[in-house]
């Protein structure tokens, strides 16, 4: 895609976010499945989950009492209560079973619901009046709409319930270690200047100090890290949408032989994939460093700190080792930002990634069904019956002027063929279907009619071919009889016989044949108007010639629009219009009635000397 300022009045991307933070930009768009039709069910859930993972709570709480209980037993050499012990623990490791599985299924049932409520609101807002093909004409950071959706969007719902879970999680341990570890702080004096003090709960506060000085440390030693996993990310989409691009256009590659080329390139796209990689496993050692450090560090301290007060007897073994788990859990709990660092950095690299696309199809529908003179209306109307263009300017996305402002009325049976300047006569047949919507002016069809537009190159989804001929209409597909002999009259008697077969339909059939195909369509369709975008440009003369005649026999008062500089094509149209470039602008005019005979005499003429 060329590169293209902001439009004038479109706001940046940098100025969205600085209007709202990156929270509530995601609550604003993710929270809605919390309020939504099926919100009483998503709470109940939600409800499960946190009771869920306050029993994991319990287990850890559980076990730093059973393991001061096992410590005195064995301390004690008490086999009576070692017994009692192991009874203990299996009971408790029964509970966790029950707990973890149940957890388990209602978390996955929560985040599956979420990402499918995300994935329909974000397929809904691209796949709606063209979206998908304007967003490639704006600016900004929303490339790669499919990897978004489906990859970025499953990282968003997963992991920010797997981080909301532990992040609650680690909170609940928290507040339940805190109040066990002031507990068996008991109390130490200490003497300062001739004074002694009585301090409460000093292993709360050394666990305080120590995890507040890991998680400073960490969250300086992470900053390079947020930055590489957004940097790896984007070239991992850019390598995905090349593979695809690769994929799309197989046939064409294969016909140019140009796989070379595409391998050099794919080969450059994955050599920036490594770049990436390195630079997130640079983050990473430097985390490693100090993470390996903190980890092993974290087992020994706790004991460290509490040896003093068994060694003087002050208590029991039993005690030592239920201060020492305390401590280990309260600096676990406390450790969340270290633990979870490199996984939030990734969520929110992703979570910007489908913001960016959100915001920029939000932008698009402000553009789009903003203030009507800045933008191309195109309406039904029940007072026309004619095709009417009111004032009608074209621009590219930028603003700047393509089509100079025209009026124009197309009659209900008028057969018009638009020639000219290649550029200017696809974005005027694209503002006609509503898929061009810069520039000015109104454009209105009338109402209760059938309206069937062919491009150039139709798209053939992978199915059936009944359901090829169909689309994009699944309810009622055409009856055998009738799409047998609509593929008999535009030429294709071999695949009367395969509709039930499935293909892929744009690798199998010729550019050809996906013409005739698209006629086919319009055989089962029966439109009231025709609009052709060089529907016929890859066939030759004869069948051309067939296809013409056939749509005019077949649509003797149907309305035809067609767009082409194909040769021949002014003989099967009443009308002219002619969309001229003089000095950098282009103008909209029509060819006299008298011109037209003579242009599709002096074509036919032109074709029996070519075939002579």
């Amino acid at each position: 895609m060329d590169s293209m300022t902001t439009p004038p009045g479109a706001p940046t991307s940098d100025a969205g976010r600085s209007a709202r933070s990156f929270t509530r930009r995601f609550v604003d768009f993710a929270g809605g499945y919390w309020t939504g039709e099926r919100r009483v069910r998503v709470w109940l859930l939600t409800v499960a989950l946190i009771v869920l993972t306050v029993g994991q709570v319990v287990v850890p709480v559980l076990i730093n009492i059973w393991s001061e209980q096992l410590f005195d037993a064995l301390e004690q050499r008490s086999m009576e209560r070692f017994y009692t012990m192991i009874g203990a623990v299996v009971v408790i490791i029964g509970y966790n079973i029950v707990n973890a599985v149940l957890h388990l299924l209602v978390k996955r049932r929560l985040q599956l619901g979420w990402r499918q409520w995300l994935t329909s609101k974000l397929l809904e807002d691209w796949l709606r009046r063209g979206r998908h093909h304007q967003i490639a004409f704006l600016p900004g950071d929303h490339d790669n709409p499919d990897g978004r959706i489906a990859e970025d969007v499953r990282i968003t719902a997963e992991m920010a319930i797997d981080l909301g879970h532990s992040l609650t999680y680690c909170a609940m341990l928290l507040i339940s270690f805190t109040n066990i570890l002031w507990m068996l702080s008991g109390r130490i004096t200490v003497t300062l200047f001739d004074a002694e003090l009585t301090i409460p709960g000093h292993l709360l506060f050394i666990a305080l100090l120590y995890a507040a000085m890991g998680t400073t440390i960490a969250l300086l030693v992470g900053q390079p890290l947020v930055r590489a996993v957004n940097q790896r990310q984007h070239f991992e989409a850019d390598f995905r949408f090349g593979l695809a691009r690769v994929r799309e256009n197989g046939q064409a590659i294969a016909l140019l032989h140009g796989e070379t080329a595409e391998r050099k390139s794919l080969t450059g796209l994955f050599a920036q994939v490594a770049t990436g990689w390195h630079g997130q496993t640079r983050a990473l050692g430097n985390m490693m460093l100090f993470s390996a450090t903190y980890s092993v560090l974290s087992a020994a301290f706790p004991i460290l700190v509490a040896a003093p007060r068994y060694i003087a007897g002050t208590i029991s073994l039993g005690v030592l080792m239920q201060t020492s788990q305390a401590f280990q859990q309260t600096v676990g709990a406390l450790s969340w930002p270290i633990d979870n660092l490199a996984r939030a950095a990734e969520w929110r690299a992703s979570v910007e990634r489908v913001l960016n696309l959100h915001e920029a199809l939000e932008r698009l529908d402000r553009d789009v069904c903003g203030v009507a003179e800045n933008h191309i209306t195109v309406d039904r109307s029940e007072q026309h019956h004619n095709l009417v263009c009111d004032g009608v300017s074209i621009h590219d996305p930028n603003g700047k002027p393509l089509v100079h402002r025209f009026d124009l009325e197309i009659h209900q049976g008028d057969r018009v063929l638009i020639v000219g300047d290649a550029a200017a006569t696809v974005r005027l047949f694209r503002a006609v279907a509503g898929a061009w919507p810069w520039g000015s002016g109104h454009i209105m069809l009338p109402s209760h009619t059938r309206v069937f537009f062919i491009p150039e190159r139709p798209y053939l989804p992978h199915d059936a071919l009944r359901a090829v001929l169909a689309y994009p209409g699944t309810a009622n597909p055409a009856d055998d009889d009738v799409a047998r002999e609509a593929l008999r009259d535009v030429g294709l008697p071999h695949l009367a016989d395969q509709l039930d077969r499935k293909e892929e339909w744009d690798e199998t059939l010729s550019v050809p044949e996906r013409q005739r195909l698209s006629f086919a369509r319009l055989l089962i369709r029966r439109p009231d108007w025709i609009f052709l975008e060089d529907a016929t440009d890859s066939l030759d003369i004869d069948s051309e010639e067939e296809l013409l005649a056939m749509l005019s026999r077949k649509f003797p008062h149907a309305t035809v629009l067609t767009i082409s500089n194909h040769g021949g094509l002014a003989a099967h149209h009443t009308r002219k219009l002619i969309l001229e470039r003089k000095n950098g602008s282009v103008t909209l005019r029509e060819m006299h009635q008298d011109a037209v005979i003579n242009d599709s005499d002096t074509t036919r003429r032109g074709r029996r000397v070519g075939r002579g």
